[in-house]
C-alpha cells in the first residue's frame, strides 16, 4: 500500500486498518506525531489530510490512501507556519508545549481554508484541541495575529 506523506510517496506494509498515527511515528519516523488520548478528544495527533485537520489516532491508513497527508514536519518548511509559530510565541500560548503541534496544525488548516477567519470560525476550528494550560484566549489571539488582522488585534489586550 502507498501513502503520500509530506509530498513523498511511501510504500508501507499491508494492513489497511492500522492506525495512521502509529504508521507515521513508528514506520515513517515522524516524531512530531504524538499520541495523546487515543480517543480523538485532545487533538495532539492532528495532521492535515487533503487540507482538513484530522485526528491521526482515529484514522486508519486505508481511509487516507490516495490523499495528501501533511504533518508538522512538512509545515515547518512553509513560511506561513513560521509566522504562526512566531504569533504563538508572541502571545505566549505554548506554556507547557503539550498541545503545540496539534494546535498549530489545526490553526494551519483553518488559515488555509479561511485566511481571515472570524472569532467564531477560530473558536469552532480550535475548540476540538485541548490545552492543558487553558490558554484558549491566547490561542485565539495568536491565530488572529497570524491571519494578519491587525485592525482587530489592536482591540485585544496585549499579553504582559
Amino acid at each position: 500500500m502507498k501513502l503520500t506523506v509530506n509530498h513523498h510517496t511511501h510504500e508501507i506494509r499491508e494492513g489497511r486498518q492500522r492506525i495512521l498515527l502509529w504508521v507515521l511515528r513508528d514506520e515513517l519516523g515522524l516524531p512530531c506525531d504524538e499520541e495523546g488520548c487515543m480517543a480523538g478528544q485532545c487533538g495532539k495527533c492532528t495532521v492535515l489530510v487533503d487540507g482538513v485537520a484530522t485526528r491521526a489516532c482515529l484514522t486508519s491508513v486505508g481511509e487516507v490512501e490516495g490523499k495528501e497527508i501533511l504533518t508538522y514536519e512538512a509545515l515547518q518548511a512553509q513560511p506561513h507556519l513560521q509566522a504562526l509559530r512566531d504569533c504563538f510565541a508572541a502571545e505566549q500560548v505554548l506554556q507547557c508545549g503539550w498541545c503545540a503541534v496539534g494546535q498549530m496544525m489545526a490553526a494551519a488548516a483553518l488559515l488555509q481554508a479561511h485566511p481571515h477567519p472570524s472569532d467564531d470560525e477560530i473558536i469552532d476550528a480550535m475548540s476540538p484541541n485541548y490545552c492543558r494550560c487553558a490558554a484558549y484566549s491566547r490561542i485565539r489571539r495568536a491565530v488572529r495575529r497570524a491571519a494578519g488582522d491587525q485592525e482587530e488585534m489592536e482591540e485585544l489586550e496585549p499579553v504582559a
